[in-house]
């Protein structure tokens, strides 16, 4: 009698195959890559993890493997990376916070296939020694780029944003200005693969600690104190908890709250008072059915709402504050709303206002709700009611109180898409209420306000409901701010804007731009190795 192995032997024994091994090693490798963001900011980790990739590429026998490796890379890079998605189902009883999981990774499989065309393109140039370094960076500049705009975008982390420093200080981050986050991300991989194409230990050891200094040295560096406008400004954090948000037995607790926040610390004195995303649980338009307003805490009298936010904030104060406006679709429904930020004078009265264009995809909205609603799909937050996007960027000329250019929440992480550049603001207006992007997302949120500050040489001001606020100045130094959790309010003047970057003035055409030199040295650094690996006559 011949006995055989059981049929599971096989598959096991293949596991421990060089394939599999790097397949593991390059999902793992992505992974390390993840921890350079906040709240982690262990950048070593990125580097090592990107020249890892790197080094797999290089050694990859075909394009469709090189590809497969950048996937896999991908899928554990934006796994951990992006964990905080998960948190969000815990906000919604509709579905079982189980399936927060099955999102980030179902998420992540396809954000993969970014690196996976960055890594398929500079495959052809495994064989050209230092070229490849480039010809990889350039390829993942414009794999970031795509990630940004293809099917409404996803920008979320790009590498870049690993080379941020601390509080005190951009680090890199503070070449944005004359190459844009996406350039800035093919730096880290241009340093990153440039030591694993160099050939012997002592010339990659030599390289590692030239780019480990360089970070080192750009992060002991705190720039000078930028000059303050005239104009003072109070942000308000109302810490008001995720889990509360929604709750109208707690509105009235809410709105007092916040008022009690924003009292003028000089009466009369003129200011700003900012609020952020959901700050206010109150309709403040007029003209909406009675039946609209139940629910609100003055129910059907939105006048008396803008007179009591007024008598709290004393005379020559300005507002710009959260809020949602509904979209009737006939006098008996409410067919949409708009997410938007509203601007209340020291009369109580509308003086302007903002439309949120750049729309959370099941945050905000339900993609192909027809689809997926009867799969029993329903948004992540509290709600069945999608929001309407607004028109895009727009600068509020506010008089005294400067040229307000708004981004709410999630729009302020597209590179290039948050100023109208032919209405350049004083400052960007940045509210947010990020309580459902657990303990990862906010910090990675801040540090991606902070990259478009250093971009648009712009100052950022970030009112949250329950943290991280912030005063961020156009090199994205973080003046003040107040941690998650805590209510609380900063009070300082207006950072000076600086005058438009070649970033402000070119976008996203200049990291495409730097992509295209990029392949230019390439392509030059592989002919000459070529030309020098011929036999001589």
């Amino acid at each position: 009698m011949v006995l055989h192995a059981p049929v599971v032997a096989a598959p096991l024994s293949q596991i421990s195959q060089p394939r599999y091994r790097r397949a593991v090693f390059a999902w793992a490798l992505g992974a390390l890559a993840a921890c350079g963001f906040q709240p982690l900011h262990l950048w070593v980790l990125t580097l090592l993890g990107v020249g890892g990739l790197a080094w797999l590429v290089m050694r990859a026998e075909t394009r469709r493997e090189a590809a497969w490796l950048g996937w896999l890379w991908g899928w554990g890079h934006f796994t951990v990376a992006l964990n905080w998605i998960a948190t969000a189902f815990t906000y919604q009883a509709k579905m079982p916070a189980a399936l927060g999981w099955i999102a980030v990774v179902g998420l992540s499989a396809y954000l993969a296939l970014y690196p996976a065309l960055a890594t398929a393109a500079a495959w052809g140039l495994r064989r050209a020694g230092a070229a490849f370094a480039p010809g990889l960076a350039a390829a993942w500049i414009v794999g970031e780029w795509l990630r940004g705009w293809v099917f409404t975008g996803f920008p979320w982390d790009p590498l870049g944003v690993a080379l941020l420093g601390g509080f005190a200080h951009p680090g890199l981050a503070g070449l944005a200005p004359w190459l844009g986050t996406y350039a800035l991300s093919g730096l880290m991989v241009l340093m990153a693969a440039g030591i694993v194409v160099q050939t012997g230990v002592v010339a990659r050891a030599i390289a590692a600690v030239a780019v480990v200094a360089a970070h080192v040295l750009a992060g002991w560096i705190s720039p000078a104190p930028m000059p303050a406008s005239a104009l003072p400004v109070t942000v308000v954090q109302p810490g008001i908890a995720q889990s509360e948000l929604d709750d109208p037995a707690l509105f009235e607790a809410h709105d007092t709250r916040i008022l009690r926040l924003s009292l003028p610390l000089v009466p009369g004195r003129r200011r700003l008072v900012l609020w952020p995303e959901a700050g206010l649980a109150d309709y403040l338009r007029d003209g909406y059915p009675a039946w609209v307003y139940a629910e609100t805490t003055w129910a059907g009298d939105p006048q008396a709402m803008r007179a009591r936010i007024a008598m709290a904030l004393g005379r020559n104060a300005l507002l710009l504050t959260g809020a949602v406006d509904p979209v009737m679709a006939s006098p008996l429904r409410i067919g949409a709303v708009r997410n938007v930020v509203t601007a209340l004078d020291d009369h109580g009265r509308i003086v302007g206002g903002y439309a949120k264009a750049h729309l959370v995809p099941y945050g905000e909205y339900l993609p192909m709700r027809v689809w997926l609603g009867p799969l029993g799909l329903a948004r992540l937050v509290p709600g069945d009611i999608d929001y309407l996007p607004g028109p895009g960027p727009r600068t509020l000329d506010l008089g005294v109180y400067g040229k307000a250019g708004v981004q709410i929440c999630y729009e302020i992480v597209f590179p290039g898409a948050v100023v109208d550049a032919a209405h350049r603001p004083d400052y960007i207006m940045n509210p947010t209420s990020d309580g459902w992007f657990g303990s990862w997302g906010p910090p990675q949120h801040l540090a991606q306000a902070r990259l478009r500050a250093i971009e648009e040489g712009l100052p950022v001001l970030r009112p949250t409901t329950s943290g991280i606020s912030a005063v961020i100045d156009p090199r994205g130094v973080v003046l003040q701010s107040i941690p998650r959790g805590p209510a609380g309010r900063i009070d300082l003047a207006v950072p000076q804007a600086l005058p438009p970057t070649a970033f402000a003035r070119l976008g996203n055409l200049l990291s495409l731009g730097w992509a295209a030199l990029l392949v230019a040295v390439a392509l030059v650094m592989a002919r000459r190795r070529g030309r020098a690996r011929l036999p001589k006559k």
